[in-house]
């Protein structure tokens, strides 16, 4: 797999795993994340991987991975990255916009603030989802983008969910998956005329360091690694009929069943559909 990718906040989660789906395909991979060492990681308040773990996995792969420290809550650190890596290759092929530190500080106190209504919402979650999750995504992608113009190729994918379109337990979510989704048609539609798409993803469950820590209370017969969304997305890059997907939703599974693409074990999960979110 000849391309450069960007992976925006890819030292734990779904990120990790499509940083390291990619470099199993042999993709010159570029993360970020705010935290580098262990000793950070252990300080994040959800116990955030780092890129020296992340490093120490990927060893042995055939992509060539770099890691670079960003806070992307500061506009000049998220385009200092893209342009260190044009200056390096000519530019990214894949950017995938996943930064996302909305999950973040989930219980205040004693109390468990993700589920009530949005005038009991903490400041901070829409700060977080907003200003710093979508905001990033539209940064990072605004630098990405003049270089995918100048060689007329280019995948830009937001990582989103069903949130974007059903309500599921927090309104400030809600707003941010149906910004990522609008921020990618959107795009899509400048960018058409140039040969680049952007469009966004559905994972399903994906057993995160998250999900695992919880993993008594769920059901994850149908769960996904968090290396298949990066198996699919690399399939995505080599489809010659890209553009056709570009600026709206899809569903990862439902994309993996297309191309062929199984997860990590052998699986193939069942892609979940809008009536999965209204029982």
């Amino acid at each position: 797999m000849q391309a450069v990718a960007l992976v925006t906040g890819g030292s734990r989660g779904v990120g990790r795993g499509i940083a390291l789906a990619l470099l199993e395909e042999g993709a010159t991979v570029h993360v970020t994340a705010r935290t580098v060492t262990e000793a950070e990681a252990r300080v994040h308040p959800q116990g955030a991987g780092s890129l020296e773990s992340l490093v120490e996995e990927a060893s042995g792969l055939p992509g060539q991975l770099t890691v670079h420290r960003c806070d992307h809550a500061l506009d000049e650190q998220t385009m200092a990255v893209v342009a260190k890596i044009d200056s390096l290759h000519g530019g990214i092929d894949i950017l995938v916009n996943n930064a996302w530190p909305g999950y973040e500080h989930m219980v205040e106190g004693t109390t468990f603030t993700w589920p009530l209504p949005f005038w009991e919402q903490p400041m901070w979650r829409w700060n977080a989802m907003i200003d710093v999750g979508l905001r990033s995504a539209f940064v990072a992608s605004r630098a990405a983008t003049p270089s995918m113009i100048a060689r007329k190729s280019g995948l830009i994918v937001n990582i989103s969910f069903w949130a974007a379109e059903l309500f599921e337990g927090n309104a400030i979510y809600g707003v941010a998956k149906a910004g990522a989704n609008k921020l990618a048609a959107d795009c899509a539609h400048d960018l058409m005329p140039h040969g680049v798409s952007a469009l966004a993803l559905y994972p399903g469950l994906v057993r995160t360091e998250a999900v695992m820590r919880a993993a008594e209370f769920m059901d994850l017969s149908n769960s996904e690694s968090p290396r298949f969304v990066g198996r699919v997305i690399a399939r995505l890059w080599n489809d010659s009929a890209l553009l056709e997907k570009s600026g709206r939703p899809h569903v990862v599974a439902e994309l993996a069943r297309e191309y062929g693409v199984v997860d990590i074990d052998g699986n193939r999960p069942k892609p979940l559909v809008r009536e999965d979110f209204m029982e």
